[in-house]
């Protein structure tokens, strides 16, 4: 009886022990995911930080005083909030005609680009022809060349197709993105195959497929690449340097040239016409955030 209590007594100091390392271990995990998560807080806070002080840095010099910037020690605020840069840049400069051209230009190229990358990403995923592998890895190996290795083979050929030094000679050399091929590839694939298979079965063609079942589904796709496209056009600087001759025809990264190359460089007007550069982009990336983290999402890239 004595050994069978003892016994008895073990097992229960023995399950006591596991019931309270099990205790232990599960309030300890709480407090250990609370630390990892305020750690990557933390991270994540300093990283937007960084990328965020530029673009205030930008307005803070843009509202402040001529000179101010060049006084000793580090604003972060203006001493006196003034909107004289930008009425100077606006009385001095063609700015309105600059927005505009750089308007016409990217909604151009952004509505081609985006056209002739959706239909080359389907044909590259749903369509089987020969030599389709052999096309889309030379579409991507141009990828490793530079732009400016190919820009006097594109200046002779907007030469010779006479739109040199007119819109057009702009926007037919981004009429296509290899990185916007293989974005759009790889967000076809991951359509489902019966969907596709089910539109064939009703006696739906290639052309009605695409329109009417894959396009409906691809708002996340169309967001990532409208944004990359307006972006790359709205900001490109080079090319549009080299096709356009009139200063009626300058874009606004053109125009900052322009403005910065004055005898006297005015640093705040500089920074309030790259304010105005930036900001519709800024605004148009806040608006469609959403579907641009979608479209990476569902096409694979990591």
């Amino acid at each position: 009886m004595t050994e069978t209590t003892t016994l008895l007594i073990a097992e229960a100091e023995e399950r006591r022990g596991r019931k309270n390392a099990r205790l232990r271990r599960s309030a300890q995990r709480p407090r250990a995911g609370r630390a990892g998560i305020a750690i990557r807080t933390v991270i994540a806070a300093v990283v937007a930080l960084i990328v965020v002080f530029p673009l205030y840095w930008m307005i803070v010099v843009a509202f402040s005083p001529r000179g101010e910037v060049f006084e000793p020690g580090l604003r972060f605020w203006p001493s006196t909030f003034t909107l004289e840069n930008f009425a100077k840049v606006f009385d001095r400069f063609p700015v309105m005609e600059w927005f505009g051209n750089s308007l016409v230009i990217g909604t151009f190229v952004t509505a081609i680009t985006v056209v002739v990358n959706l239909l080359a990403g389907y044909a590259f995923a749903r369509l089987r022809f020969r030599g389709s592998n052999v096309v889309f890895l030379l579409a991507l190996a141009t990828m490793m060349i530079p732009v400016q290795a190919i820009m006097v083979a594109q200046f002779k050929l907007v030469s010779g197709l006479g739109i040199y030094g007119s819109y057009w000679g702009v926007i037919f050399p981004a009429a296509a993105t290899a990185f916007g091929v293989f974005l759009a590839r790889q967000f076809f694939l991951g359509i489902p195959d019966e969907v596709i298979e089910a539109a064939r079965i009703d006696g739906a063609g290639q052309i009605r497929i695409f329109v009417q079942v894959v396009l409906p589904l691809c708002k996340p796709l169309v967001a990532v690449l409208t944004l990359l496209t307006l972006m790359g056009s709205w900001n490109d600087f080079a090319w549009p340097l080299i096709a356009l001759k009139d200063n009626e025809l300058f874009t606004l990264p053109i125009g900052l040239l322009f403005l910065k190359n004055q005898t006297a460089p005015d640093y705040n007007a500089i920074m309030a016409l790259a304010l105005i550069s930036v900001l519709p982009m800024v605004l148009l990336f806040i608006f469609f955030q959403r579907y641009f983290v979608q479209g990476f999402a569902r096409s694979g890239i990591k």
